[in-house]
């Protein structure tokens, strides 16, 4: 029941690979979860996977393949633009960080939704508005909110509103890059529950962008954690809070504090995340990891399957006699 496969994807800014050799897929009326700190290349994966990039960035390898229910597979790195066009909105949607940015300041909301829907469905511009007020509805906005320009409305509701332009359409998946970054706590609970009311009635799938861990706990069913431009770690939402595998993981969660049980240390990450242009010969992560050893310094960790996670650390890899030397 997989829609998105991603194998190998690389991703390169001229001689600096962003995005490397990524691979993951997302299920059917799934919550997937990308997660990763700033230039980890959660965005740069996103906007490749959607073909949104601008140069320098280029897809160096790889394959992103959507298998709709009802057609072939499509290999999303060799369409061309009228074919992208073609997908765009109807079979895959995107929810940008900022909805400011991403809503024609100039043009009221309803006519942003009418334009995105005739351009896919032959509806006379009325039955299009009426289709946008009925978006809003749903993502609570009133329907008389329909005729306001962005900056009539509240940050809250210009992402809500972001969300209900990505249904216009009825995809098959949404693409969201940390749409909640720019709303406060108490809105992104609210965006976040509306949207998997949203997901539970149309049952769309979503690629969920962002850098908060505590936020995919509680959304994603799956997680996949990046870390230098690779996945360090795959596995579900709820085996990434109780037990993460590798030491970036746990470094994150142990990084804020829990609402129950128990009160426990704190512990953040030190250091800074690596100059991508100047990588480590092995692991990126050997400078700051407090369990690093020997021959983290010159092997390269490859994704390594353990129950249901994946994890890229020679800890985990019984073929490897690793030459223990403690923290240094």
């Amino acid at each position: 029941m997989t829609l998105l496969e991603v194998r190998d994807l690389v991703v390169e800014y001229g001689t600096v690979r962003a995005v490397d050799k990524v691979s993951f897929d997302v299920g059917r009326g799934e919550i997937f979860g990308v997660l990763g700190e700033s230039g980890s290349g959660k965005t740069t994966l996103m906007t490749a996977i959607t073909r949104l990039q601008r140069p320098p960035a280029r897809i160096a390898g790889g394959t992103v393949a959507y298998r709709p229910a009802d057609g072939t597979p499509v290999e999303l790195v060799g369409c061309t633009p009228k074919q992208l066009r073609e997908l765009r909105w109807e079979r895959v949607a995107v929810v940008f960080q900022s909805a400011m940015s991403s809503l024609n300041p100039v043009m009221r909301v309803g006519t942003q939704f009418a334009d995105a829907i005739r351009a896919h469905r032959s509806v006379k511009r009325a039955e299009a508005w009426d289709r946008a007020a009925e978006l809003l509805e749903l993502v609570g906005i009133p329907r008389d909110r329909v005729g306001s320009y962005p900056h009539e409305l509240s940050g809250g509701m210009r992402q809500r509103a972001a969300i209900a332009l990505s249904l216009a359409c009825r995809p098959d998946l949404v693409v969201m890059d940390e749409p909640t970054t720019a709303v406060d706590v108490v809105m992104q609970r609210q965006i976040l529950d509306n949207l998997k009311e949203l997901q539970a009635t149309f049952g769309f799938s979503v690629l969920f962008v962002t850098h908060d861990l505590s936020l995919l706990v509680e959304l994603a069913d799956r997680i996949m954690v990046m870390y230098a431009g690779r996945a360090v770690e795959i596995a579900s939402a709820e085996d990434i809070y109780r037990d993460p595998q590798h030491p970036y993981t746990q470094g994150l969660r142990d990084s804020f504090p829990s609402l129950h049980g128990p009160r426990r240390e704190l512990r953040g990450i030190g250091g800074a995340p690596p100059d991508l242009r100047h990588l480590p010969t092995g692991c990126a992560f050997e400078p700051r990891c407090p369990q690093r050893v020997d021959d983290c310094r010159e092997t390269l960790p490859l994704l390594i399957e353990r129950d249901r996670t994946q994890a890229a650390c020679l800890l985990l890899d019984d073929r490897l006699e690793v030459r223990h030397a403690g923290s240094r």
